[in-house]
């Protein structure tokens, strides 16, 4: 009787097991979080942008006022920022019109018109600018967030006219099509963001660095993943590259983004202004960002997103690696976004243009990942005016006309607020470890 019953009980348990694994698996837990990308700050901290060069407002209030409200929605202070990237030109003006370096390699400046004096200023370079850079990066420091810092060319200590390579300069002035803006030297930038600046020295997620933080490498652990960042100098070189592909091999299949300067036009194309094009001058040093794709981007599965600034607008690229998947090219630069300075008084003349300050516009991407369809939201937000670019009203007429004139209001829009579908993501890296 005893053993009829147990085999009974013990049969309807089974039965009751089969059945609940029978059943439709639990679903799939969606986990969020965001990845701000900081555009060019370089007008915020120019020092004649200030009320003691006579301009209407501190514009360097709107730079520390973005960096507060970022770090405020750190992991750390409750919020959802996980990693903080910036795409360079973190300040204006520069040192000198020669680079030790490029003189020792025979790259001299030549005589031209294009007329970049003004912005050697050393002085206020190093005593305002760059400490007022460093005093908003301490605040995301100080929250405890993972960031990056590519450098832009005004980071750079020279600027100076350079012929291309090739060109006979021994023939006096030269046209202009032989001649190219060149930049080098980052004493400076290492000096402020380098691998042994408090920033980053014994940082466990600052894990790589290209001649002493020039370009480097971070890692930040977000929705069931561990992600890879990189940050190019801009325009970057074989050594670089070569650099960055020893990070790729000992960190295989980490969801990796690049974070450099200078990558996509407004037009989406990647193409460099015409008269910055570094590897014209020194192809040894540089490549084309279509070089950078084809050598390293192309060839590496695991490189998921290219961030990039530098040319005023936003673009948005995609386009298939040589595995077949999926390489999300973002570009974002709000440098020559000027209304907060015409709300202040800025005085403009008809149909003039505006002295841009950036007011108070940043991207934040937002990824939701571990259900069924992966994605990042892409938002614009100004923390002056505390709205996303979808809640003003006033939007493409404030900004359209100078960044993307041959949109239509509802274009420009969509170019700030949109949706990646990352449908290969969990082929290429698994589903997230909960």
């Amino acid at each position: 009787m005893f053993g009829t019953r147990l085999r009974s009980t013990l049969v309807f348990l089974c039965s009751l097991l089969l059945a609940a694994c029978a059943q439709d698996p639990a679903p799939p837990t969606e986990h969020s979080f965001t990845v701000a990308v900081i555009p060019d700050t370089q007008n915020y901290v120019d020092f004649t942008l200030q009320k003691s060069a006579g301009f209407p407002l501190d514009s360097s209030t709107l730079f520390i006022q973005q960096m507060e409200y970022i770090a405020g929605k750190g992991v750390n202070s409750g919020g959802d920022i996980v990693f903080v990237a910036s795409v360079g030109d973190v300040w204006q003006h520069v040192f000198s019109k020669s680079d030790p370096e490029h003189v020792n390699r025979g790259i001299f400046a030549v005589p031209s018109d294009l007329g970049f004096d003004l912005l050697i200023r050393p002085d206020e370079t190093q005593n305002i600018e760059i400490p007022k850079a460093i005093e908003g990066y301490q605040l995301i420091s100080q929250a405890g967030i993972p960031f990056g810092v590519a450098p832009g060319n005004h980071d750079y200590d020279a600027w100076w006219a350079a012929a291309i390579a090739g060109a006979d300069t021994s023939t006096g002035e030269l046209p202009p099509e032989q001649l190219q803006v060149h930049i080098g030297g980052l004493d400076a930038f290492r000096s402020a963001f380098g691998s042994d600046t408090l920033f980053f020295r014994n940082k466990d997620w600052y894990i790589s660095a290209f001649d002493g933080g020039s370009s480097s490498a971070q890692i930040f652990t977000a929705g069931g993943y561990l992600f890879l960042h990189l940050a190019f100098e801009m325009q970057a070189g074989d050594a670089v590259l070569a650099w960055a592909q020893d990070v790729l091999d000992a960190n295989p299949g980490l969801p990796t983004l690049i974070t450099t300067h200078d990558f996509l036009n407004p037009r989406g194309e990647r193409l460099p202004y015409a008269n910055m094009n570094l590897a014209l001058v020194d192809p040894g040093h540089n490549n084309s960002s279509e070089q950078i794709w084809e050598k390293f981007i192309r060839q590496n599965d695991q490189i998921l997103m290219v961030l990039s600034g530098h040319q005023l607008g936003q673009a948005l690229r995609i386009d298939d690696n040589a595995f077949g998947h999926k390489v999300y090219q973002l570009l974002a630069d709000y440098q020559g976004r000027g209304q907060v300075g015409l709300d202040a008084g800025a005085e403009r003349e008809a149909d003039g243009p505006i002295t841009g300050i950036g007011d108070g516009w940043y991207r934040e991407m937002t990824f939701y990942l571990g259900a069924e369809h992966p994605r990042v939201e892409v938002k614009t937000y100004s923390t002056h005016y505390q709205h996303y670019a979808g809640e003003l009203n006033t939007y493409a007429q404030w900004y359209r006309p100078q960044e993307q004139p041959a949109m239509s209001d509802a274009e420009f829009l969509q170019a700030d607020e949109f949706v990646l579908d990352l449908d290969d993501f969990y082929s290429r890296f698994g589903q997230p470890v909960p």
